[in-house]
């Protein structure tokens, strides 16, 4: 019987350090299952909780979505997705409609109409307002004969609404058509949570301080490059004019540049390559911030702009930078009325970019200069050697493309007024003088 019962006892050990193993094992489940999801909502907090606790991972069912996206493009209907900007001059909007057989030309697609009052473009008394369709791209989301349609937004009166910009910078681009105007924009986007902090920082802090991320390549440094491969691709599919992509100074920042184009076609295909990338984000249940400066940045963070490039024939001639120079005699007049049309919100938004710090100049000063970044025009030390030029500004990420010349003469004689194309942009523009492409 002690033999018996000094080997229960030890049984009793064993089975007494299992069960802490196991509690132990059990609370660190629950630990980190805590920091994964977060606590349990009671009924009481659920009054109280932020939006910003999601109980729903996105992207939605990735895989029920690949299996269907997956099946083969319709023979013969076509789905076309009408994309157009919104009341707050910077969001855009997108609805679909099918046609059994694919429209040849863009003045094939009708016009439609949609509800201007959840857009922040009617009242709910006379709310309807029309698209009328002004580009055809491919639809890479969905191929087959499906395409993206750009369109222009009229009111009731089939009149431009108050952020249709694009109808009235169409018209000075035919008028100086003779100039051929080149176009060259540099979107900078910064990629972020559902909760507008940028992805790859910190929730409770910073990321190491800026040097590394620029053009950066590791885990530890280039936050995204998912989003920035797909939507690469997605915009060669949709024949968007896309020159190349980087990651930029800030984390979790990129840039890609379209270009070149030439006269209105560069508003067009801007405004298509950020829808492009916004629907990209999406899939990847992540945000795109064109802000030139959010609030989590304001400390020792570049911003972000859409540096334009720039140039008419005359400029793309040899010893073209006499027709720069003349043109930065007309920007430097209109420098602060240009400033007001760089962004949605009267040039206010880019104030907050516009510091002199940050490889920006100040908003209220116009200057120009070979190889330097701090100024309002940079002309590339390449192009001054070669004595021809595009001229690059540098505006706020979500310019506003908008024709800011009064008339063709006007913008004749003060050809590098970037903001004449305006109407495709949403964040500050920085003019930077380079040789053609």
């Amino acid at each position: 019987m002690l033999f018996v019962a000094k080997r229960s006892s030890r049984d009793a050990a064993k089975g007494t350090r299992s069960q802490l193993f196991d509690l132990k094992m059990r609370r660190a489940r629950h630990f980190y299952c805590h920091l994964l999801r977060g606590p349990p909502v009671s009924s009481h907090r659920t009054k109280t909780m932020s939006h910003l606790n999601y109980e729903t991972r996105l992207p939605l069912g990735q895989a029920t979505i690949d299996h269907f996206m997956g099946l083969p493009a319709h023979p013969s209907k076509c789905q076309a997705t009408y994309v157009w900007i919104d009341g707050t001059g910077e969001q855009l909007r997108a609805k679909t409609r099918t046609f059994d057989v694919k429209p040849k030309y863009v003045s094939e697609y009708p016009v439609w109409n949609y509800d201007g009052s959840s857009t922040g473009q009617a009242e709910g008394d006379n709310s309807d307002r029309y698209l009328r369709p002004v580009a055809v791209f491919p639809d890479p989301f969905s191929g087959g004969h499906n395409v993206l349609v750009m369109c222009d937004t009229l009111d009731n009166e089939m009149k431009p609404t108050v952020t249709n910009h694009r109808q009235a910078c169409a018209a000075i681009m035919k008028q100086v058509a003779d100039q051929h105007p080149w176009f060259g924009m540099e979107q900078e986007y910064l990629i972020v949570d559902r909760d507008e902090h940028p992805l790859g920082w910190p929730k409770h802090g910073y990321p190491a301080p800026q040097g590394k991320y620029y053009c950066g390549v590791g885990a530890d440094r280039a936050f995204g490059r998912e989003v920035v491969e797909t939507h690469y691709r997605a915009c060669l599919h949709a024949g968007i004019n896309i020159f190349g992509a980087n990651a930029e100074v800030t984390p979790g920042q990129w840039e890609y540049q379209i270009g070149t184009c030439e006269g209105i076609d560069m508003g067009d295909q801007l405004w298509i390559s950020r829808y492009i990338l916004h629907r990209v984000a999406e899939m990847f249940g992540v945000c795109i911030s064109l802000d030139p400066k959010p609030k989590v940045t304001m400390g020792d963070w570049n911003g972000a702009g859409c540096h334009t490039n720039f140039s008419t024939s005359e400029m793309r001639k040899p010893n073209g930078l006499t027709a720069i120079f003349e043109a930065m005699k007309g920007l430097e007049k209109t420098h602060l009325e240009a400033m007001k049309v760089y962004d949605p919100n009267g040039g206010q938004d880019n104030l907050r970019r516009l510091t002199g710090r940050h490889e920006t100049s100040q908003a209220d000063k116009f200057s120009w200069g070979v190889a330097n970044r701090a100024c309002s025009i940079r002309i590339p030390r390449q192009v001054a050697d070669e004595a021809k030029v595009r001229i690059p500004r540098r505006p706020s990420s979500i310019i506003q493309l908008r024709s800011l010349p009064r008339d063709s003469n006007d913008c004749k004689k003060c050809a590098p007024r970037l903001n004449i194309y305006n109407y495709s942009t949403t964040q500050i523009i920085h003019v930077h003088l380079i040789s053609p492409i």
